[in-house]
């Protein structure tokens, strides 16, 4: 089976505090943002994904994530308003 990368949102909140990151295991990645044992998420509470897109190659996903955190504020919602209008939390589509 080939290898499948995400670059992915998690928020706070609605319209709350936004990380973006990229993965080779999305399952894996929410479950350790949602433990908030450190980090930014940790500290600012990003427990929810919002927002995912699938690549396939490590360096696209790099690129795309590297692109993103360069965006505005409100590009970024956009992009989670055009996909996820309710900002529900697509966890459970990855981690069953």
């Amino acid at each position: 089976m080939p290898m499948a990368f995400h670059v992915y949102i998690m928020a706070s909140r609605r319209n709350g505090t936004l990380y973006i990151g990229h993965t080779d295991d999305l399952a894996r990645r929410v479950f350790e943002h949602q433990s908030r044992e450190r980090g930014f998420t940790a500290k600012y509470g990003c427990t929810m994904l919002v927002w995912c897109e699938l690549h396939e190659t490590r360096e696209s996903a790099q690129i795309r994530e590297r692109q993103m955190k360069e965006w505005r504020r409100v590009w970024k919602l956009r992009l989670i308003e055009e996909s996820n209008p309710d900002w529900r939390d697509l966890a459970q589509d990855f981690l069953g």
